[in-house]
This record gives C-alpha cells, sequence and structure tokens, in this order.
C-alpha cells in the first residue's frame, strides 16, 4: 500500500474496510523505517573496528536490539496475513460485479 487513495461505497462495511486500510498503511510504514533503521545499525557496526565491534555485541543493548529483529521477522509475516485477510475483507464487502447475462 502506497498511500493510495481508494473510493469505497458508502456502507456499514465502510468504516472496517477503512480503519484496515489506515492501520495496514501505518504498520507498513513503521516496518519500512525498522528496515532501513537496521540497515544503518549494521552499516554503523561494520564501520567500527573489530575490538569496538566485539564489545558492542557483548551488551544488554545489542542483544535487546537482535531478540527485536526475531520479534519484528514474525511481526512481518503477520502483516502479510493481515494483508491477505483484509483483502478477503475488500472482496467480500465489495464482490466484483459480474456482466451480464
Amino acid at each position: 500500500m502506497s498511500g493510495e487513495s481508494e473510493e469505497r461505497p458508502a456502507g456499514s462495511g465502510n468504516l472496517a474496510y477503512e480503519q484496515a486500510r489506515l492501520a495496514y498503511s501505518i504498520i507498513q510504514a513503521l516496518l519500512e523505517h525498522t528496515r532501513v533503521t537496521q540497515d544503518l545499525v549494521a552499516l554503523m557496526a561494520a564501520a567500527l573496528g573489530d575490538e569496538t565491534q566485539e564489545a558492542l555485541v557483548n551488551t544488554p543493548h545489542w542483544a535487546a536490539y537482535m531478540d527485536s529483529r526475531r520479534v519484528l521477522e514474525q511481526t512481518r509475516k503477520d502483516v502479510e496475513t493481515f494483508a491477505q485477510v483484509w483483502t478477503r475483507l475488500a472482496e467480500e464487502l465489495d464482490p466484483p460485479s459480474r456482466p451480464p447475462e
């Protein structure tokens, strides 16, 4: 989802659809920011000398960072599942129209 605006017909499912679309957009933006931040941390760690890098990775802060990365990998899978559910919901609320017979 790249911020595009989709018009949905008014109805009881419209609010749920809009809430799901907004939640998905927010989650995707946060995950992308986190990915960019992880890349920056990795680049900065690589720029350190071996001795400094070894001292860094032996801190509780680094352990917490690595734990957070593992959780985010699962979160990314959860967002993909959410997107699939969201897509099914959208199709149920607004099924494609059939051509007249």
